[in-house]
């Protein structure tokens, strides 16, 4: 109730201004928009309250849970479905759970074959929602990050509704929106084993009073049909991701060669305005690197926004191992060294991109609010 009465008081703040001859823009979101990626995940373990507590406190407007579902039909936010994967001599490849020092969890690791690549280890699909619950958060890239080590075995795995009322309260605390940026993750893949992603979404952004266009979300897919899909179903805002990279699974599955390459283009980008709001770009596809540095911006902004449709990039993260060459600070050669994300991001945003997902808000929201 808290978050509607913020809502209603903006959205007459909109009302006032207009009559009285100002912009009639939204209020929100606020533009450029400062996306948390997966929370403040430079600074605590991805995809944990935590993280998404602390890019609210340092100035994000969206927060962002990537959703699988657990056996029991629950949607909880983490990066993959594989809470832990290992290599082929059994060693840990990356793990955001503690599930593989588990005894009573050894009997759940597994094979499967997700998007085409073999994956061994456990699966979220394959824990109910209490089982989940008695594992403990940990970080991802230790090797990048090594002082997020210190929270790991503190925080669990939470679920959607957990996330949003978090941004609910919030959103009322701080007298401004937090919106959410959920992104289904593999949808073929739960849609080939009976477990879709998309019904289990509707109908909590329906409870709690969010499925709608002026609702505070953005469900995000890199795959094409479940977001037309959802077009479909509901008028929430849509972004379509697109990598530097591959093309869409569902594409793949179906044998259509279709790339995100030719998305991107004037023609692509015509197609995707039919059922989505937003371009969730890689941050090469508008700015590509030359030579260690940004180089010439791409059309793809300029012709998004001939179609009404916003821009988002991904991902601005903070440390030398993510930076192109000229924003890396000394020593370079160390990746847990910060370099000059500011300047990375500001050049962006010069180049007119109506978001950006950082994994650093404070660092996003200084870039922003100090941009010239």
């Amino acid at each position: 109730m808290q978050v509607r009465k913020v809502l209603l008081a903006m959205a007459a703040t909109v009302v006032m201004t207009t009559a009285c001859g100002g912009s009639d823009t939204p209020a929100w979101p606020p533009t450029p928009t400062v996306i948390a990626h997966r929370g403040a995940s430079a600074l605590r373990p991805e995809h944990t309250l935590a993280a998404y507590q602390k890019a609210i406190d340092d100035g994000a407007n969206i927060i962002e849970p990537d959703l699988v579902i657990t056996k029991d039909g629950v949607l909880v936010a983490r990066h993959e479905n594989a809470i832990a994967i290992l290599n082929a001599d059994g060693s840990v490849r990356e793990a955001t759970t503690d599930v593989m020092d588990r005894p009573e969890f050894a009997a759940r690791k597994t094979t499967k074959t997700i998007d085409g690549t073999a994956i061994t280890g456990w699966f979220v699909e394959d824990f109910t929602l209490a089982e989940l619950k008695t594992l403990r958060a940990r970080e991802r890239i230790p090797a990048i990050r090594p002082a997020n080590v210190a929270y790991n075995g503190q925080f669990e795995v939470p679920t959607l509704q957990e996330v949003i009322d978090l941004a609910k309260a919030q959103s009322a605390a701080k007298g401004r929106i937090i919106g959410i940026a959920p992104e289904t993750k593999h949808p073929s893949f739960f849609q080939s084993i009976g477990m879709p992603l998309e019904p289990a979404l509707l109908a909590v952004l329906t409870k709690n009073g969010w499925n709608s266009k002026d609702a505070p979300v953005y469900v995000q897919s890199f795959e094409v049909a479940n977001l037309k899909a959802l077009r479909k179903q509901s008028t929430v805002r849509l972004v379509q991701l697109l990598s530097n990279g591959g093309r869409p699974y569902d594409f793949t599955a179906s044998g259509n060669p279709q790339t995100y390459a030719n998305m991107a283009t004037a023609a692509g980008l015509k197609e995707i305005a039919t059922y989505a709001d937003v371009v969730g770009a890689h941050k090469d596809l508008v700015i590509p690197v030359k030579d260690g540095a940004l180089g010439t911006p791409t059309t793809l902004v300029k012709d998004a926004h001939a179609l009404n449709l916003a821009v988002h990039i991904w991902t601005l993260r903070p440390e030398n191992a993510f930076l192109p060459a000229a924003y890396k600070k000394a020593p370079t050669t160390d990746n847990t060294v910060r370099g000059d994300s500011v300047s990375e991001i500001q050049t962006f945003l010069k180049a007119g991109v109506d978001g950006i997902f950082t994994d650093d808000s404070a660092v996003g929201r200084l870039a922003v609010d100090s941009l010239k």
